[in-house]
């Protein structure tokens, strides 16, 4: 039996996004078309549009729906970035930056994580995300600078790596925090100066790496 779950689309737009702020059409529209449901294991399928995190296997999660907007709308995208995602993980995140920007460059250093959400983005049809299997605190310097940088774990600080790789006038998001707490900080760069600002509380699995947490 198939489920419609376009109307469970529409409930999460309206129930959980646009009361609790989120406004740009554009985030709002990509949430309501990419199909959440099949970055989840078959079993938790119905509770994909429900407002909490889920297990993804690995000791990963796939972000609330709520936090996955926030944190794209902070990003301010336009369509024509550039976009680092430190991350893959279930590959729904990727799913709608690649529906925002032009190009999306994930890294994740589960290899068996990026591997199936690599074959699924792909059979949906998605040709402008590239995938690397890597430590994420390095970034990805073949490809910098980066118009927007969204990490998808939580770290004790921003890696350096990441700040370097920041274009000019580029934006990121990141959860700065300890290991049982984070706040959302959004960087963004001045020429040279990077301006902090919080944009509230939240909790992540942790950024794994040389320059985040030591496994």
């Amino acid at each position: 039996m198939t489920h419609d779950y376009r109307l469970a689309r529409e409930r999460m737009v309206k129930n959980q996004l646009i009361p609790r702020g989120i406004a740009d059409e554009n985030v709002l529209r990509a949430m309501g078309k990419i199909k959440r449901h099949l970055f989840v294991e078959e079993a938790l399928a119905g509770e994909a549009y429900n407002d909490h995190p889920l297990p993804i296997g690995h000791k990963q999660t796939i972000s609330q729906p709520y936090i996955v907007a926030l944190m794209t709308e902070a990003l301010d995208l336009s369509g024509k970035e550039k976009v680092l995602e430190i991350g893959t993980g279930s590959g729904y995140q990727s799913a709608i930056l690649a529906e925002l920007s032009a190009n999306v460059y994930t890294v994740e250093r589960i290899e068996p994580l990026l591997e199936r959400s690599k074959s699924l983005l792909h059979s949906l049809g998605y040709t402008n995300i590239f995938f690397k299997a890597y430590d994420g605190t390095f970034g990805w310097e073949d490809f910098a600078p980066f118009d927007a940088i969204m990490v998808t774990a939580g770290a004790p600080k921003v890696p350096d790596p990441l700040l370097k790789q920041l274009a000019d006038g580029g934006r990121m998001i990141i959860p700065i925090g300890n290991k049982y707490s984070q706040d959302l900080i959004k960087v963004t760069r001045v020429k040279d100066r990077f301006v902090e600002k919080n944009l509230g509380g939240c909790r992540f699995v942790d950024l794994i790496g040389e320059h985040g947490w030591k496994d």
